[in-house]
């Protein structure tokens, strides 16, 4: 039976979220995939949709909202991907006991305010050129790793290069099939 794995996205949830089909093209052959859109986790339905408008909504009681229902809808242990806003939903779900066999979060800036980790293994991919990823010195005092890709900004998750790059780490962390063959070959195709 394959691993489950969440899926919770970014800010903009399904509106800007075409990038996402690349995930799920890479991963649904090797997991049971649940997909969150974290606007609608956070109960964020605003008529106009700028960026600065649903920023605001997430910090002002979404993510909140977001924790609250995630931790109601996943009681059993499995992997998560996440981006921006959705890593940060499920970090502070993780500390509040949700639980996570590994969360990949991309670009989660907002954590860089947490001043506690989740116990689980993390993986935090950040791009070099994202002026709100946390610095080195959060991720020594919080005793994190970071991956820092040179040459992207924030919405790195989006990149097929990067997608290819998580999605294989993913793969490779969870079953000892040899994953890079096959997405090559899928890629060749």
């Amino acid at each position: 039976m394959a691993e489950k794995l969440v899926i919770v996205s970014d800010m903009w949830g399904t509106k800007n979220g075409l990038w996402i089909t690349s995930y799920l093209g890479y991963l649904q052959q090797y997991f049971d995939i649940t997909f969150y859109d974290s606007q609608q986790l956070a109960n964020i339905d605003l008529p106009v949709q700028t960026e600065q408008n649903i920023h605001d909504a997430f910090v002002n009681g979404g993510i909140d909202t977001a924790v609250a229902h995630l931790l109601k809808k996943e009681t059993s242990p499995c992997y998560f991907l996440a981006f921006s806003t959705g890593g940060t939903i499920v970090w502070n779900a993780a500390k509040k006991g949700l639980p996570v066999k590994s969360l990949y979060a991309i670009s989660p800036t907002r954590i860089r305010l947490q001043d506690e980790k989740p116990l689980v293994s993390l993986n935090l991919i950040y791009g070099e050129r994202d002026t709100n990823r946390p610095d080195d010195i959060w991720a020594n005092k919080l005793d994190v790793e970071m991956d820092i890709v040179p040459n992207y900004g924030h919405t790195l998750y989006t990149d097929e290069k990067i997608i290819r790059k998580v999605c294989l780490s993913l793969l490779n962390e969870v079953t000892s099939i040899n994953i890079p063959e096959k997405i090559e070959k899928k890629k060749a195709v």
